[in-house]
């Protein structure tokens, strides 16, 4: 069975959820607005927090929850990944403010497109182990370790090699940089000879990946 070198259409609905920077809340016949994910249950129902106002109105609607996910560096185009969980707002008794959204189909769209995903997979499916970490660690590289940036783009093939590049994420299967030239922005994921789980194995995948990146069976794969 081949290693996999990427996260599962559902893992990355579960990360993005997990972090998403901006939560925005779509009803019929009212302008979208922002809410806050108060929780996640087990059901896969989606608990958020929505103005006072509104509340009263909105149990019993059909709603898109859109979710966005930014990058943690500052980038020409900065969203990574948006999710839209669709179904239906239901009432949180006692709580006022809470509703729970009951999802019934679930897309996720990033640089290689638009994906639906069941809920069933999104609900099993669990968030990146780095998903906590993953923008303080993209910083800390990029402003102490920038070397370590210019080492793996070094390895890239040269038609990739003409523009600024930045990290764009990580997670358990490996690293993906944004490179950004004057005519277009470009995304390659670079992954690690197996998936990891702590800190240990993912400095042994850094290390394997400024060793040489394209050694081992990786190759770096246009995302």
């Amino acid at each position: 069975m081949p290693v996999p070198t990427a996260p599962t259409t559902a893992e990355r609905a579960k990360s993005t959820c997990a972090r998403a920077d901006r939560a925005v809340l779509a009803v019929d016949r009212l302008d979208p607005f922002l809410v806050s994910i108060h929780d996640v249950l087990r059901d896969g129902s989606y608990v958020v927090t929505v103005p006072a106002d509104r509340s009263a109105t909105l149990p019993g609607t059909e709603a898109v929850l859109e979710l966005t996910d930014f990058a943690p560096l500052p980038l020409r185009e900065p969203v990574r990944s948006l999710v839209w969980i669709s179904g239906r707002l239901l009432p949180m008794p006692p709580h006022d403010t809470l509703l729970r959204l009951a999802p019934a189909s679930v897309v996720v769209a990033d640089s290689t497109g638009a994906e639906s995903v069941s809920v069933d997979a999104v609900t099993s499916a669990r968030p990146d182990p780095f998903c906590a970490v993953e923008s303080h660690w993209l910083r800390h590289i990029e402003a102490d370790h920038r070397e370590l940036v210019d080492l793996l783009a070094s390895r890239l093939p040269g038609s990739l090699r003409r523009g600024r590049a930045s990290l764009l994420s990580l997670d358990r299967y490996g690293l993906a940089l944004r490179i950004e030239t004057d005519e277009a922005d470009h995304d390659v994921r670079l992954p690690f000879p197996k998936p990891v789980d702590d800190m240990a194995g993912l400095n042994q995948g850094i290390r394997i990946l400024m060793g040489c990146p394209f050694l081992n069976g990786l190759r770096a794969r246009r995302i």
